[in-house]
């Protein structure tokens, strides 16, 4: 019996809605499956030019694709913030186990030119990889690398010659001889050839420091191709050379040449004068230290260009951003390890065992822990706030167990 017309169209129509509803469904999951796999694809392109978007500051940022480095040279200047910088790889150094070039002493043979021979233990015979040297020298490269492997990061820090100049005075006035025969810094700026000879004792500290401890000649003359020369051959050497006036800018920098994490180069300052001793020199007195270090100014002035440059490589928003986390870790670390959250004279510090070593007419600063901490938070802390000369004995103490160890608050040996 055949059906009704309408009824059979009914049927018909029915079929092909079904038939259009499928291929819909079909169309749409098909797109879909497509669209996803482009986004996958678009990600995945990201990915491998290493990519990543950062929520914070919704800029696209380079994802880390390197290894951190763990061979490391740091020419550590004086009177730079290089104390701080020192007990950074350390506490890196330490928790890896890695071999530091330590000096016999607490310098490597300064004010003389470095060499091999004032490594402690150290044998041209003997195999032996050393992965960090940071102590104070003066820098001689063909000795250095000697016992440094290549493909090693070199980097050092620099600070304006005129703030140098007030802090030199005040922590070497005893150990120059130059600095020895005025009352100021006024006065000795005022004629300074008067005080100074190149000759006598400790007056490196008195002249172009940083050039010294680069490995120049302090009273060379400052014509342009010889400057350019010696800046030309830094340049070559140095991977990356810092600021002290910009220190968290350039601890972000020193993290993304190592590939590190924040948490490697968060610190303490370390090795800072009080306050009461810090003098603002005059207009007059500052025209007088750039002209008698003059050049520590031509030094300081082209790798201040060399630093902004590499700023503005870095990304000025990222830079910004990347230097905010850096604060907070630090003012969270401070809360959590220091007894009231800052720093203290030494005269107030506890525990006599951290106490900073204190030299010249300076008054150096130093650290309370809070005494609430657990073992293990107590040491993480106790490693920042460390001075320089006690980790050192610390690591002398681990490195060669079976050695006694020099007892560094006995003896002033060394002049940061």
């Amino acid at each position: 019996m055949r059906k009704p017309r309408l009824l059979q169209w009914c049927t018909l129509s029915v079929l092909w809605m079904s038939v259009v509803i499928l291929m819909a469904i079909g169309l749409a999951i098909q797109t879909l499956g497509i669209t996803e796999k482009k986004r996958m694809t678009s990600d995945q392109r990201e990915q491998s030019r290493g990519l990543t978007m950062n929520p914070r500051s919704e800029e696209v940022h380079p994802r880390k694709s390197c290894q951190p480095k763990t061979h490391v040279m740091f020419l550590k200047t004086h009177k730079t913030a290089s104390s701080t910088i020192l007990n950074i790889l350390y506490r890196f150094g330490e928790a890896r186990n890695l071999m530091f070039a330590l000096p016999n002493s607490y310098q490597f043979g300064y004010p003389f030119l470095f060499s091999t021979r004032k490594i402690k233990y150290y044998s041209p015979t003997k195999l032996q990889e050393y992965h960090i040297i940071c102590n104070h020298m003066r820098f001689f490269r063909p000795q250095v690398e000697k016992v440094m492997a290549k493909g090693t990061m070199y980097f050092s820090i620099l600070r304006n010659p005129v703030t140098l100049a007030e802090s030199s005075f005040t922590y070497y006035k005893g150990t120059s001889s130059a600095f020895k025969k005025v009352e100021s810094l006024e006065q000795f700026l005022s004629d300074p050839w008067r005080y100074y000879s190149a000759r006598e004792r400790g007056n490196q500290y008195a002249r172009n420091l940083m050039w010294f401890d680069f490995g120049f000649d302090p009273n060379a003359n400052d014509t342009a191709d010889y400057v350019e020369l010696v800046l030309k051959e830094i340049g070559a050497t140095f991977h990356l050379i810092l600021l002290s006036e910009y220190f968290d800018e350039s601890m972000i920098l020193l993290k993304d040449a190592l590939c590190w994490e924040f948490d490697d180069v968060v610190s303490f300052k370390l090795n800072f004068r009080s306050n009461v001793t810090v003098r603002q020199l005059s207009e007059d007195a500052t025209r007088r230290v750039k002209a008698w270090n003059a050049l520590d100014w031509k030094l300081y002035l082209h790798f201040n260009r060399t630093f902004w440059q590499k700023v503005e490589d870095y990304g000025l928003q990222r830079m910004r951003s990347d230097v905010l986390i850096l604060r907070e870790k630090r003012r969270r670390l401070m809360d959590l390890c220091l007894q009231g959250s800052r720093p203290v004279d030494a005269s107030q510090i506890e525990d006599k065992n951290i106490k900073p070593f204190q030299y010249g007419r300076a008054q150096i600063m130093g650290y309370n822990l809070n005494p609430n901490l657990e073992n293990s938070t107590r040491e993480k802390c106790l490693r920042m706030i460390m001075p320089e000369l006690q980790y050192k004995d610390l690591l002398d103490a681990k490195l060669f167990p079976l050695t006694p160890t020099v007892k560094s608050l006995q003896t002033p040996r060394k002049h940061f």
